[in-house]
């Protein structure tokens, strides 16, 4: 069965301390001491489905992202009504804000013929954490009410040749979402692996829930991605958010090799 997986890209953004996301070009450099991120949201199209891997910041940055999304998808022959299912990595706002917006002034669903799959456990603990009033409180409410919300941990993926596995590392809670279709496969492992530039380095990041736990994941899914040749879907990356470890040198570490797909 063909798959067909493309990254649906947002822009270049820094990111400091402060969360805001500041678009900036491919070649401008980020603000003193905030990182340089790409977003980059995943179209999947399977056995006649269009299916997505996290959704964008939405309305939760300094521009409305809901817009560069249905221009996205219309540019690739869809429109929101198309999406058949969301699944997403972990519940930070720049994976989860596309879920839903409020362009005309009241909360809808970006894609309201779609199932969400999420982790259970994380959305019951995000819950608790947003009482506070505002928009992001209203964002959760919204979804418990209106979206069709699927709990990994509970029900599974809901689709034979998509899994998803709680990790941990970077949420308490984060998904290695695993997309296999005949001698494809496909690894998006949220924030442990969101960036090429992971891949040779090892480090514990302050901002992960157990950065530790990260860099040990990192070691972990890397080698088996390059067992078995898996494509990484890398959210955050700048360059190119789809490659592949061609091969392995002692001194240099993993050789990357990008996969060449349609960007939207």
């Amino acid at each position: 069965m063909d798959v067909s997986v493309i990254p649906l890209h947002q822009g270049i953004f820094s990111v400091g301390l402060d969360k805001k996301f500041n678009r900036i070009s491919k070649t401008d450099p980020p603000a003193k001491g905030a990182l340089k991120i790409a977003l980059n949201p995943f179209l999947v199209q399977l056995n006649g489905e269009n299916i997505l891997i996290d959704a964008g910041l939405g309305v939760f940055g300094q521009e409305d992202h809901h817009g560069i999304m249905v221009q996205n998808l219309s540019e690739h022959g869809l429109s929101e009504y198309d999406i058949h299912a969301v699944y997403c990595s972990h519940l930070h706002y720049d994976h989860i804000g596309g879920l839903a917006h409020n362009q005309r002034g009241y909360w809808e669903l970006s894609f309201p013929d779609a199932k969400i799959y999420l982790s259970g456990a994380e959305w019951n603990k995000m819950k608790h954490v947003s009482d506070a009033e505002g928009p992001k409180s209203e964002f959760v409410d919204f979804l418990e009410a209106r979206a069709e919300l699927f709990f990994l941990d509970e029900v599974g993926t809901g689709n034979q040749y998509i899994e998803s596995i709680t990790i941990g590392g970077h949420t308490e809670f984060s998904q290695l979402i695993k997309v296999k279709s005949g001698e494809n496969l496909f690894y998006m492992a949220g924030d442990v692996l969101g960036t090429r530039g992971a891949v040779n380095r090892r480090y514990a990041a302050k901002y992960d829930f157990d950065g530790k736990k990260s860099m040990h994941l990192r070691d972990e899914l890397l080698k088996k991605a390059y067992q078995e040749n898996a494509q990484i879907l890398a959210y955050h990356d700048t360059e190119h958010p789809v490659f592949r470890l061609a091969d392995f040198d002692k001194d240099k570490g993993y050789i990357i090799e990008n996969v060449e797909v349609k960007y939207g």
